[in-house]
């Protein structure tokens, strides 16, 4: 049983792996020669069903020529020349008869038409087994007789002698025996091609049947086939774009196809990624600033920090905005958190790279990612812009006593100075293994160093290992736009 069986098995993987080969070969096609694959198999079809038919038509036309140019000459020229033989016999006798030069000229005449009816014979295309010799040899022989008769009888009116009439019966039987052995073997022949070409008849209709059946199917399964691959992969596309419609970014069309559909696919795939990181910015985006939140600036920092980048991640906060915001309300507060945000994207276009970040974390906390060469020019604009842009959002009689008053967090009322901007930058440049969460502490750690002194400025990391030491996390460059304008009053949020 177990060596009936591994033959069969082997036939199931050979004949498995032909299928899939077919299938991957076909997948690979694109939709033109998906469809012109589908008509050629057809053309061919159609173009055997043609040369079979041709070749039918012309086995069937060669058999009619041969009947009508070989087998019908034979046999009428057969039944032309036994009656000639007949009518020579006539005019011998006549010619005994009345002894006239007429009888004897049409005697004469009969001869030459059977001789040109025997040539007939001789001309015809196929050169069969005929006796045209020994028909000619023959009808010699039967004239010479006929005309021994004739001058065997001793008067005009005198017939010929028996034992003589008997001599030319006897020739004559075998004379036109001959010829009907020729003209029924003609027939035999003129039969069997009939039957011959009844045959052809039957079976190329019967064969013109099952080519067009074949065709049929073929036609069907071919469409089948190519319809089914190309609208089956249409319909997974619109219901992958029902899937996106409803949020599902995640949905990838299973479309095997190498043709402009699978290209689509993949298009398709890619669209769906773009978009769900778009939705994922537009989610983390700030009403407000429309600018990214927090897990764009996340995803941005693990991205360029896996790509191994030169980093300057600049994190900015407007000082004394809660008092602000306590003293002129949330819609005057919004309206300055707008302006910070165009001030630092201005400052950003202006002094930076393309391919610098500007994130809202949220509040009145900004983001800069840009490139180390590039933070000073960006903070320093961004400090000098604000400076000069912000004082305008105060009512004049507090802009020019340069304060506001209100409650500190403690309640107890206070003067709060104008809002300014702090910015503490960390790069590494010198510290090469920070990750983004150490990135986002020792900018923290950086800005409460930057707040606790008085004026818009930036200051900037130095420490040169991942975590610092108490002494070198002081180590710090102070930079701002004039160090005579700081402000002495004291800062808070």
């Amino acid at each position: 049983m177990e060596d009936d069986r591994s033959p069969q098995v082997s036939e199931k993987k050979v004949f498995g792996r032909l299928i899939e080969f077919i299938t991957l070969h076909f997948l690979r096609l694109n939709i033109a020669n998906k469809l012109m694959l589908g008509f050629s198999s057809l053309l061919a079809l159609l173009v055997i069903i043609s040369v079979y038919a041709l070749i039918n038509l012309n086995r069937l036309n060669a058999i009619n020529t041969s009947i009508l140019q070989t087998d019908l000459p034979v046999i009428l020229a057969s039944e032309k020349m036994i009656d000639l033989i007949f009518a020579e016999e006539l005019y011998a006798r006549r010619y005994m008869v009345f002894r006239t030069s007429d009888m004897l000229n049409i005697f004469l005449q009969k001869k030459q038409v059977f001789e040109h009816q025997l040539n007939r014979i001789k001309s015809v295309p196929e050169k069969r087994n005929f006796p045209v010799v020994k028909i000619a040899l023959l009808h010699n022989q039967y004239t010479n007789l006929l005309q021994e008769g004739t001058k065997s009888a001793k008067a005009p009116s005198s017939s010929m002698s028996k034992e003589f009439e008997d001599k030319i019966k006897a020739h004559q039987d075998n004379f036109i025996a001959t010829i009907k052995a020729m003209a029924a073997d003609a027939q035999q022949d003129q039969n069997e091609k009939t039957a011959m070409t009844a045959d052809i008849g039957i079976f190329a209709f019967k064969a013109a049947k099952v080519l067009c059946a074949l065709g049929l199917i073929l036609a069907l399964a071919a469409a089948t086939i190519i319809t089914r691959n190309i609208s089956g992969a249409i319909k997974k596309l619109r219901f992958a774009t029902e899937m996106i419609s409803k949020g599902e970014f995640d949905h990838k069309p299973d479309i095997r196809n190498k043709d402009e559909l699978g290209d689509l696919a993949k298009a398709f795939v890619t669209m769906a990624g773009q978009l769900k990181h778009l939705e994922e910015m537009n989610l983390d985006t700030s009403p407000l600033t429309k600018l990214p939140g927090g897990t764009t600036i996340e995803n941005v920092m693990n991205k360029r920090i896996s790509a191994k980048a030169q980093i300057a991640f600049c994190l900015m906060d407007i000082d004394n905005f809660k008092a602000y915001n306590d003293h002129y309300g949330y819609a005057r507060g919004n309206e300055i958190i707008q302006a910070t945000a165009d001030i630092i994207s201005k400052a950003a276009a202006d002094h930076g790279s393309e391919d610098d970040f500007i994130g809202h974390i949220g509040g009145d906390d900004y983001v800069v990612i840009t490139a180390p060469e590039n933070y000073s020019n960006i903070c320093e604009a961004v400090v000098e812009s604000f400076d000069k842009t912000i004082p305008d959002f105060y009512d004049t009689k507090d802009r020019k006593r340069g304060h506001i008053t209100g409650e500190n967090r403690q309640g107890k009322k206070t003067s709060f100075p104008l809002a300014t901007i702090s910015i503490a930058v960390v790069t590494n440049e010198k510290r090469k293994f920070l990750n983004h969460i150490q990135f986002g502490e020792a900018a923290a750690e950086i800005k409460e160093k930057a707040k606790s002194e008085a004026g818009s400025l930036f200051l900037v990391d130095q420490r040169k290992d991942k975590r610092g030491t108490k002494k070198n996390r002081k180590v710090i460059t102070i930079k701002n736009r004039k160090p005579g304008n700081r402000k002495k009053a004291s800062k808070g949020k």
